[in-house]
């Protein structure tokens, strides 16, 4: 195991002087996660953790798992979904994958591969095992957002409802910790048009919230 001082290999001299970077828990943790092959052998692209942290970030974005998109490039919320999520938000690329201010920590770590009506559920074993010592790390979270079912049935347990759009409507029964909103896929556009409430009450408390926290 590494010595948590990690030293600059250059020799120290006045020219260079010596640099010396030091590895938080969070750090290390991370670390860890991001080797993580817990479920390797039933990820058909192999595993690829892709999640983003910071102990200074008070908004935690809480989604489903990554896709292929995601999986290629290993920047969560790389693809149309995350388009629309930055608009519900109304925030630049910048400042979404500003760890500081946003960390994004999906259900699953790993892109979990294709079912027959789309990508598979997130692994059930991933969760259990980073979610817990992760958010002990991430102290100044004020607001969890809880992105689609699957985010909503792991933090949100008994209290969530029957269907997911019950969940977000009884939105405000999870505040100040937690907002549930459905997932922004394109696949979801005709929830969308049809529950007009949830762009009409929900979003601009979100990004008000959002806002006061990240500014």
């Amino acid at each position: 195991m590494p010595h948590p001082l990690a030293v600059s290999p250059r020799a120290a001299t006045s020219e260079y002087p010596r640099t010396v970077t030091v590895e938080t828990p969070l750090d290390a943790l991370l670390r860890e996660v991001r080797a993580c092959r817990l479920c390797e052998l039933y990820l058909p692209l192999g595993p690829r953790p892709v999640l983003r942290a910071d102990s200074r970030a008070r908004v935690l974005i809480v989604g489903q798992a990554p896709g292929t998109k995601v999986h290629a490039t290993g920047i969560p919320w790389n693809d149309p979904s995350g388009d629309r999520l930055r608009d519900w938000l109304q925030v630049d690329r910048d400042t979404f994958y500003d760890e500081r201010r946003i960390a994004i920590i999906p259900t699953g770590l790993c892109y979990p591969g294709r079912g027959r009506s789309g990508d598979l559920p997130p692994r059930p074993e991933c969760a259990p095992r980073w979610h817990p010592p992760l958010r002990a790390l991430l102290p100044r979270i004020e607001l969890t957002l809880l992105v689609g079912q699957y985010a909503q049935a792991y933090y949100l347990g008994a209290r969530r409802r029957r269907t997911l759009t019950a969940t977000v409507h009884a939105w405000r029964e999870y505040l100040p910790e937690f907002l549930p909103v459905p997932h922004p896929s394109p696949r979801n556009t005709r929830w969308l048009q049809v529950n007009p409430w949830f762009a009409a009450d929900v979003l601009p408390h979100l990004r008000a919230r959002v806002h006061e926290l990240i500014r």
